[in-house]
């Protein structure tokens, strides 16, 4: 488990010290430019990562990493790819109803960043942590042991009252609206990376909520 973390912590810190020094951050940026799917499988591998291991450092109040870290990590960086493709989807979305007139703010940012951050997670939102949330499930699962887990047992084992009250009504309204939006105020090629350290933020807030 000492390698393990070793392993995790260098790859952490070189990440971080990536994104701090200009010449390599604006390289790493040029990189996802011009593979933005690879860059937000990066993105969301590390620092999504780093969110759960902050979450589980304020739950246990030790350093350590959760149980199945490298499944876990594979699925953030997966689902990394798919906001990579959302964020643009939706900011282009918004925009385009708005030329329509289905929608007010034309011209005015803030306002338009706000919406975009509504209808995205409003919509697409919810069926995103709830995959993510089943993900997580079918991993614990195979790491407890059981045997024939199928997507039936998956979805019976998540607590879905939980999920409903505190993921989708107080997460989404409180947190991802207001920091989403804040998301599509920046211009658009530091987006996926500041939505990637948005999970590094949300990690602690879920382990808060735990622990209470």
């Amino acid at each position: 488990m000492k390698v393990k973390n070793f392993f995790w912590s260098i790859l952490f810190a070189g990440f971080f010290l990536i994104l701090l020094i200009p010449v390599t951050r604006d390289q790493f940026l040029g990189f996802s430019s011009m593979h933005p799917y690879m860059g937000g499988f990066v993105k969301f591998f590390v620092l999504a990562t780093f969110g759960e291991v902050v979450g589980l450092k304020i739950i246990t109040e030790k350093w350590s990493l959760p149980r199945g870290v490298l499944y876990r990590a594979i699925v953030w960086g997966a689902l990394g790819m798919l906001i990579t493709m959302s964020l643009p989807l939706f900011a282009g979305g918004v925009v385009a109803a708005q030329k329509s007139h289905y929608l007010p703010g034309m011209g005015v940012p803030v306002f338009t960043a706000f919406l975009t951050s509504l209808v995205m997670n409003g919509t697409f939102g919810p069926a995103f942590m709830s995959l993510h949330r089943m993900t997580d499930t079918y991993i614990d699962m195979r790491l407890d042991g059981e045997e024939g887990v199928t997507i039936n047992s998956v979805v019976k084992k998540v607590n879905w009252s939980e999920f409903i009250s505190f993921v989708v009504l107080k997460t989404i309204p409180f947190f991802w609206v207001p920091a989403h939006t804040i998301v599509f105020i920046v211009p658009s090629e530091y987006r996926v990376l500041l939505a990637a350290f948005l999970s590094v933020a949300l990690g602690g807030i879920l382990a808060f909520a735990k622990k209470k």
